[in-house]
């Protein structure tokens, strides 16, 4: 079954997010990642932001979560304020 690997973040400002979403177009996931799929949602108002990864199993996951885990504060939306794994219990795109 799919996992989620789903963050929460505060203090992301919109230039933040621009910023990210230009670095993700020229770059690679991180080594070992392994995401199959990334959402990120932001509220520009509350300076918050949602980013969900997808994996296809337990062991993507957890190496996943391992690659994440070690990365700089630097390199993330903003302050975590949450993790939480989920199960995908259904998916559809249209």
């Amino acid at each position: 079954m799919a996992l989620a690997r789903v963050v929460s973040f505060d203090g992301v400002s919109a230039d933040r997010i621009a910023e990210m979403q230009r670095d993700m177009q020229t770059e690679e996931q991180p080594e070992g990642l392994n995401a199959t799929e990334m959402i990120m949602l932001h509220d520009p108002d509350s300076e918050r932001s949602l980013v969900i990864l997808f994996f296809d199993n337990e062991d993507d996951y957890r190496q996943g979560d391992a690659v994440l885990s070690a990365m700089p504060a630097s390199d993330t939306p903003g302050r975590r304020s949450g993790v939480a794994k989920y199960q995908v219990a259904h998916r559809m795109t249209t």
